[in-house]
């Protein structure tokens, strides 16, 4: 269906392919991985024919249709979100455009006199607009949009009102709707909820066609994916089965290929030493030029490339007392929308609060009311004795000096820490070598995070409040705070749609539905056991 034949592509002074090799057939569904800057958003583009490979080819059957889905999302105003999912499948949604100025028309004082002509019009283009199916097709762009957690009122919206995580879910719905031969879906989890991201992972294992995609949740590809190609030191490395099994595999070839240079090395030093020891001696002259030449033509096994993956380890944080934070009768409310009504709600020492609930439920409020970021309409919020906090929102990143390098931004952040600790902390962050020297303004969303995040755990505080701390993070990344975390002494409240993370740190779950405040004892593990479900709202099994 989609073949890749011995690619080669460079960009600038990096190498991102060589000579390298894939397909991808129907049905098949298959999770593409590579560090960042590997080049898996080039390999996409050059599938679309947006990017040209400098050598080899790409070969596409005839008339296979793609639908690809980037983070770059363009412009979109001046129409409904309903219609801007539309759009992406043709002619049906300008069919349905035409329709609503012709209605608008036909109750035009000032166009009375054109009537029959309008109405003969409408005839037509509402008949064109039956015969593909143009109805079906609203009620069913509707379902795709609600499954991303659209509201009515949002799907009639104005599409250039929403902010840009919403602008992804029209654009990420147009592919959906458009069922193409094969989706390719660059990072599609990234800005979805729960309840979102489980829906579309019942969306596309139902899907019939080819499915190339990336993504750093590892729940969600896991669920998902049958294959992995790997972009490894520009070769394309398929593997049959899902990441666990890609990571089983990767890590036994890297051992055989460890035990295969460690042979040969000592081959060659043995060679070497002859060498060395009857070079000077004309009776072993001959011997020496073969082995010289022998040597020649030996070709050298690489040792395998390391992974970098360095751990954080938290100074254990000031112990707290036991209550760390208490609601009791608290009232919160937007406009004449009420969020909680009398909540109480006592966090205890080395808790770690999961907060679960629907898209507008209350999550991120509940932890600005913790965090001071928001008052109670009524009752009181307040904090136990000698807890320090540290708080993590998705605005925490706009509050970085664009001007200052990451080194700088730590430095004044910890002016006592001294250089040596901090360039270990920023390389526990993602940040090695000259990295430290980039400055704020030009890092992607994902190294912002990272560095808020550094700043944040380096003098740990003992209360950590989270609102999606893992929404720009890659996998391995989230791995190494998964595993900081886990070890972590203090108090836990949190809000993430990582089923990975919620299922690793949790010990208690908070969840929020219309009918009430539900607390259980127990991590997320427990509660989808108890329950069923996997958020709030799902029906179970869902």
């Amino acid at each position: 269906m989609i073949r890749l034949d011995n690619i080669s592509k460079q960009n600038g002074h990096q190498i991102l392919f060589i000579e390298a090799s894939m397909g991808l057939q129907k049905g098949e569904k298959v999770g593409l991985v590579g560090p960042n800057g590997a080049g898996k958003t080039t390999l996409f583009r050059m599938i679309t024919g947006q990017e040209q490979p400098d050598d080899g080819l790409v070969a596409i059957d005839p008339g296979t249709t793609i639908g690809y889905f980037s983070q770059d999302v363009g412009e979109m105003s001046g129409q409904s979100a309903v219609a801007a999912v539309m759009d992406g499948v043709g002619p049906v949604s300008a069919l349905a455009a035409e329709m609503a100025t012709l209605e608008a028309a036909m109750v035009d004082p000032d166009q009375a006199d054109q009537l029959d002509a309008i109405i003969e019009r409408y005839g037509e283009v509402q008949g064109r607009f039956e015969e593909l199916d143009g109805y079906a097709l609203e009620a069913r762009a509707r379902e795709v949009l609600a499954g991303l957690s659209f509201s009515q009122e949002r799907m009639d919206g104005d599409v250039g009102l929403l902010s840009g995580g919403w602008k992804m879910r029209v654009a990420l719905a147009r592919i959906l709707l458009m069922r193409p031969d094969a989706m390719l879906l660059d990072e599609p989890s990234n800005h979805l909820d729960l309840e979102s991201l489980i829906w579309l992972e019942a969306f596309l294992k139902d899907y019939g066609g080819a499915l190339l995609m990336t993504s750093h949740d590892r729940a969600f590809m896991n669920r998902i994916i049958g294959k992995v190609v790997e972009i490894d030191a520009g070769q394309l490395i398929t593997y049959s089965g899902d990441l666990d099994f890609y990571d089983q595999q990767r890590a036994l070839s890297e051992q055989q290929r460890q035990a295969q240079y460690e042979r040969q090395q000592a081959m060659l030093a043995k060679e070497i030493k002859f060498i060395e020891r009857f070079k000077a001696r004309a009776s072993h002259a001959a011997q020496v030029q073969s082995r010289v030449k022998k040597l020649d033509k030996i070709e050298r096994v690489e040792p395998p490339r390391r992974r970098q993956s360095v751990q954080f380890e938290f100074r254990s944080p000031p112990r707290s007392g036991d209550d760390v934070i208490s609601l009791r009768g608290v009232h919160k409310g937007y406009g004449a929308q009420p969020i909680y009504q009398d909540l109480d709600f006592l966090v205890r020492r080395k808790e770690r609060w999961c907060v679960l609930g629907a898209n507008g439920a209350g999550k991120s409020t509940l932890l600005k009311l913790v965090a001071g970021a928001a008052e109670p309409d009524k009752g009181a919020v307040s904090i136990g004795a000698s807890v320090k906090m540290g708080y993590f929102a998705q605005h925490s990143m706009d509050l970085l000096d664009g001007e200052e390098t990451i080194f700088e931004s730590l430095d004044r952040s910890f002016p006592q820490a001294g250089q040596g600790a901090l360039r270990t902390l920023a390389g526990c962050f993602g940040f090695s070598g000259d990295d430290v020297e980039k400055p704020c303004r030009v890092l992607s969303g994902g190294e912002k995070a990272r560095l808020v995040m550094a700043k944040m755990l380096f003098d740990p505080p003992n209360l950590l409040v989270l609102d999606e701390p893992t929404n720009h993070l890659d996998m391995a990344t989230k791995e190494m705070l998964v595993a900081a975390l886990a070890d972590f002494e203090g108090t836990m409240l949190f809000v993430s749609h990582d089923r990975h993370f919620l299922g690793a740190l949790s010990n208690r779950v908070l969840e929020l539905t219309p009918e009430g405040v539900h607390q259980y004892g127990g991590g997320y593990t427990e509660y989808v056991a108890r329950t069923g479900q996997e958020a709030p709202g799902l029906h179970p099994g869902g």
